[in-house]
């Protein structure tokens, strides 16, 4: 397929588009709010347990190649400024067949991905009967969903809000840790390799479900003022945050906890400060980690909603979720169908077992933006080649050594997505 040129953007006047009303700074909050509440109150344990202290390789490997995908997202983003993202990129440089895989893994990746966060909200904001858990995760659902059919900006004040409060907390579990009554010896560097090489790259795999928020800036490319000058910049300053915060906080946990014990913790700062004496400090974190959990959600609805027009516009989904709202100028059918699957994922979900999937599916989409960006022109260009290979290569390795439960339900679910499309194809004729 011969690459079409790269569109400009509609304008913000026409009926059947959204506006741009957010800046570099918005921007950067919205994939800075995904990130945080994503990773920092869910992924340790899980991480723990797969590579002991060896996370912090784990850590480290996941921030390379998410500064892979997130240049080659940033480049793309610059040059195709709609809504989309990767769904669209894998279309102009690719192919169709490209472009449907990212969407399709984007969408039930993301979909898990706001279980996760509901379903985290949950467990640190409720106390009571799992059915109270799962019954205050759908309402969140069901509130955020509501903010953000009242367009944009408001998602990108809101978020700004929370992710302020998320990282007062962040910074309180850290200061109490580090001026507690003790930590834990993590044994010196050799305990880095105390996971071998596959765990290591398991809790790289797992950790990176915890960068994947970047995204949400290019799937509101459509939305955003200058997208070629705010998106390079917002992506790769919102990652960078991001990476700094979790390190720090990884390293405060693992001190706090020491690697058995964090493996084996539901609520991981909770239990961080508690164990370094300073329990008073756990109703803040609570609320802390809930705030950040419900900060993620309102921009992975956002994110999701707006793939999801992109692929409804294409046929890849059904037409009416291609719909923008008169007013609000969201994508507000796709954006109630969003809220309705998170819904009943949130149902039946287990938190640690959907950060996988969620990873798996997140993984495909990224090497398909690098394969992408590999391809686009010199003049489209800002980073070398050599980075989407690296990109490639990481995304498919982390992928396949995820937990093979997590590999296996990936692989079904995409082959379903692909299958589907090509029956729905013949029928068209």
């Amino acid at each position: 397929m011969t690459p079409r040129s790269a569109d400009p953007g509609p304008e913000p006047g026409a009926s059947d588009h959204l506006a741009r009303r957010l800046g570099t700074g918005d921007a950067v909050v919205i994939g800075l709010g995904s990130m945080i509440g994503a990773g920092v109150f869910t992924v340790f344990g899980p991480a723990a347990a797969a590579a002991g202290t060896g996370l912090l390789l784990g850590l480290a490997l996941a921030a390379v190649v998410a500064y892979c995908n997130a240049v080659a997202s940033a480049q793309l983003a610059a040059a195709y400024p709609t809504s989309g993202g990767t769904y669209v990129y894998g279309r102009e440089r690719l192919g169709h067949w490209w472009g449907f895989a990212a969407g399709w893994g984007f969408v039930v990746g993301k979909t898990a991905s706001c279980a996760a966060m509901a379903l985290t909200f949950a467990a640190y904001a409720v106390p009571g009967p799992e059915w109270a858990r799962r019954a205050a995760a759908i309402a969140a659902v069901a509130a955020l969903a509501a903010l953000n059919y009242h367009g944009v900006t408001r998602t990108a004040l809101a978020t700004r809000v929370l992710v302020a409060t998320s990282l007062t907390a962040l910074a309180a579990v850290v200061i109490a840790i580090f001026a507690g009554d003790g930590t834990d010896d993590l044994g010196g560097w050799s305990a880095l390799g105390d996971g071998g090489v596959h765990g290591v790259l398991q809790a790289a795999g797992l950790l990176f479900f915890a960068f994947a928020g970047y995204a949400r800036i290019a799937t509101l490319g459509e939305e955003v003022r200058d997208p070629r000058r705010t998106i390079p910049r917002a992506i790769p300053l919102a990652l960078f945050l991001a990476v700094a915060i979790y390190a720090v906080v990884g390293v405060a946990v693992l001190a706090a906890l020491g690697p058995d014990r964090l493996a084996g913790a539901t609520a991981p700062l909770t239990a961080a400060v508690e164990a370094a004496g300073a329990g008073a400090l756990t109703p803040a974190v609570r609320a802390g980690a809930a705030l950040a959990a419900l900060g993620a959600l309102l921009a992975l609805i956002a994110g999701i909603g707006r793939t999801a027009l992109a692929m409804a516009r294409n046929r890849d989904l059904p037409g009416r979720l291609a719909a923008v709202h008169p007013r609000h100028r969201v994508p507000h059918r796709a954006e109630i169908a969003v809220a309705v699957a998170v819904s009943a994922l949130v149902m039946v979900a287990d938190l640690r077992e959907v950060i996988g999937f969620s990873s798996f599916g997140v993984l495909v989409y990224y090497a398909i933006a690098n394969a992408a960006a590999f391809t686009q022109p010199a003049s489209d260009r800002r980073w070398p080649r050599w980075l989407n290979v690296l990109g490639v290569a990481g995304c498919l390795i982390l992928a396949v050594t995820l937990p093979w439960q997590s590999v296996l339900g990936g692989v079904a679910v995409f082959a379903v997505g692909l299958i589907g499309r090509k029956i729905v194809l013949a029928r068209r004729g």
